[in-house]
């Protein structure tokens, strides 16, 4: 282990995130064979930093349910697969029944994200049964606290408030004070997101179709039951939300961009939404004397639902978001180098140094991953490696190294011509 050396501490630059957000309720379907629209993948240039991927209504029959703590489930599998070959890595993940919340970051970014809980609060069956209810992800990215929330409430016209109170619940469940986590609310940003089953009250279906035929989305948006529901309750004001330029996401006929023609013919809404929220700044007080607040802002690039996938009686939707901030943390707590030439068939040296604040344990490691690489764009032949310090106290990646080569056996010849071998 190397000795730490102080390092000189410079003004860190701000840095701007591309985060990619999905919903959607997949009602027990298969994954598609081709999810690129959705994932941006369609883009030439989509530029993204993180996935956050949230599914309601996964398969989720007994089998399942016994078989989910010890293997990996189709959905998740499936945006591994698709992702990994990007260079992202699935930094997290929760599960609760028919829910499923994945985080996906790209590698540069591991160190400065820290997973800090994951939670489950069902609410179905009188609170015990998680058919409906919420998942989430607590974290701290560049040293800032990250909420994500995945969640499922009640269905229905007439049950809009006991979707509020679920909704209430939900965050309330949040604040664990066993953990040195503040108050929810106290965090610098919450995404909230999920299948809402927020109606359209008032019209009846006739309308409703006309207006959607016509694009005339405002209408419908006035009496959309989660508008309504912020007119009087200040704690949902403070959610944000895109306008609804797109087609309500419920209900289709499955295989088709029809809305329901069964006997029941439910009345299209907008239950599939994105919220986020940002923590509230404290009001200047001439009498007090405070520090700056350190620059941290999020701003949405699109907000779309994806009219292509018709595997469910939902369509998805995704939010693609410009995370701006200041990181609170730019070194990370572990620097990790690989000494000298490594090659297949020799022992193999990482030296590392740590920061003074961070506490290590016995049980932490240090992984070897390769690094997938797009040939067409780097010509190179060799395999790509990165080193990985995972630290046990805090679960989550903290050092990194550099993308380095392990030469293959058949470039280390023993009598290369005016090549000296190296020792390790």
């Amino acid at each position: 282990m190397a000795a730490v050396t102080p390092r000189k501490t410079n003004e860190p630059r701000s840095r701007k995130l591309s985060i990619h957000v999905v919903t959607w309720n997949v009602a027990s379907a298969a994954p598609p064979q081709d999810l690129n629209d959705l994932l941006q993948l369609n883009n030439q240039c989509p530029n993204l930093d993180m996935y956050i991927i949230g599914l309601q209504e996964k398969t989720c029959g007994i089998l399942s349910l016994l078989s989910d703590p010890a293997f990996e489930d189709t959905w998740s599998s499936f945006f591994m697969d698709v992702l990994s070959p990007l260079n992202f890595i699935r930094v997290s993940y929760v599960r609760m029944q028919g829910l499923l919340l994945l985080v996906f970051a790209k590698h540069q970014h591991l160190p400065f994200i820290q997973i800090l809980s994951t939670n489950t609060t069902p609410t179905g069956l009188f609170g015990y049964w998680g058919n409906k209810g919420g998942v989430n992800i607590c974290m701290k990215l560049y040293g800032y606290y990250v909420s994500i929330i995945n969640c499922h409430l009640p269905p229905h016209m007439g049950n809009n408030d006991q979707r509020l109170e679920h909704f209430d619940r939900i965050l309330e469940m949040q604040n664990l004070e066993k953990l040195d986590i503040p108050n929810i609310l106290d965090h610098d940003l919450i995404l909230w997101f999920g299948d809402m089953n927020f109606r359209i009250e008032d019209f009846g279906l006739h309308f409703v179709q006309e207006a959607i035929k016509k694009q005339c989305y405002g209408d419908l948006w006035e009496k959309d039951q989660l508008r309504i529901a912020k007119r009087f309750d200040p704690l949902l004001r403070e959610f944000q939300e895109g306008p609804l330029l797109f087609p309500p996401t419920y209900k289709f006929d499955k295989n088709s961009n029809n809305y329901d023609t069964s006997e029941k013919k439910r009345k299209p809404a907008w239950t599939d939404r994105i919220l986020w929220r940002l923590k509230r700044q404290p009001k200047d007080d001439p009498c007090t004397t405070r520090l700056p607040v350190p620059y941290f802002s999020l701003s949405l690039k699109s907000y779309v639902s994806h009219m292509m996938y018709s595997i469910s009686d939902h369509k998805p939707v995704t939010g693609t978001f410009d995370l701006e901030l200041k990181p609170l943390v730019s070194v990370p707590l572990i620097t990790l180098i690989p000494e000298g030439l490594w090659t297949m068939e020799n022992d193999m040296l990482v030296s590392y140094s740590l920061t003074a604040e961070f506490l290590s344990s016995p049980w932490d490691w240090i992984g070897l991953y390769k690094v997938y690489i797009n040939v067409s764009d780097i010509p190179e032949t060799e395999d790509q490696f990165l080193l990985c310090y995972y630290s046990n106290n805090l679960r989550s990646v903290v050092g990194i190294s550099k993308p380095f080569k392990i030469q293959p056996r058949i470039f280390m010849g023993e009598d290369l011509p005016g090549k000296i071998q190296p020792q390790i």
